[in-house]
């Protein structure tokens, strides 16, 4: 099927199995933002909906019922994904609204959910970056049920210690992080700049690296 039709049937299938409030909130609130995200982003990773739920209801610290717009469930993980839009969420926010979404967010991880946002704007001009930073995400409950190899999971981690330490890295943090030897931490870094995701840096005399940058796009590998 292609996206048109199994979003059809993924709206359709949600609906059914809802009544009163849960079906007139999937009805009212799937609207052209979640439709967007729903194609530019989530298509663009799966190519189906599966665990994805739309408007999804939970409670806040009060009891009160209140409606996400997207969960994805599995044994794993319970992810939040809200779009939201300039308007709606910035600018006619007022501090009561503001304090209560924060709590609610806060609230919700403590409840066992990780919750992630997208700006409308990112997902209808900006949707690689989302789908990135998506991918990113989802990557840390996938990496075990993806077919990968030893080195590529290696390669993604060292990936990740970079942009966590914020700085140039050494080789002696890939060995302490990964607890590898000298020489695979650099030819594992090696790899990684041939591959254009790391640059390496050289001292004055040019004999030795001593420091691999990280390129500003790398996060497209992960």
């Amino acid at each position: 099927m292609n996206f048109e039709q199994c979003h059809a049937a993924f709206i359709q299938d949600h609906a059914q199995k809802r009544t009163g409030e849960r079906k007139g909130r999937l009805e009212r609130g799937h609207r052209e933002a979640e439709k967007l995200f729903c194609l530019n982003v989530w298509w663009a990773l799966h190519s189906n909906f599966v665990n994805l739920h739309p408007e999804y209801e939970v409670l806040d610290w009060k009891g009160h019922s209140f409606f996400c717009d997207f969960a994805w469930i599995t044994s794993a993980v319970k992810l939040i994904i809200e779009i939201k839009g300039f308007g709606p969420h910035v600018r006619d926010m007022d501090r009561q609204k503001y304090c209560n979404e924060l709590n609610r967010e806060t609230f919700l991880t403590g409840m066992g959910f990780q919750v992630i946002s997208f700006a409308f704007d990112d997902v209808a001009y900006r949707p690689e970056l989302c789908t990135a930073l998506l991918r990113l995400v989802l990557s840390r409950y996938q990496s075990a049920a993806s077919p990968v190899s030893l080195n590529n999971v290696m390669e993604r981690e060292i990936i990740r210690l970079a942009f966590t330490l914020g700085r140039p890295l050494r080789p002696v943090d890939i060995e302490n992080h990964l607890g590898i030897n000298h020489r695979t931490a650099v030819r594992t870094l090696q790899t990684l700049c041939a591959s254009g995701i790391f640059e390496a840096e050289a001292r004055k005399s040019g004999k030795y690296v001593v420091r691999y940058h990280i390129r500003q796009d790398a996060i497209q590998y992960l």
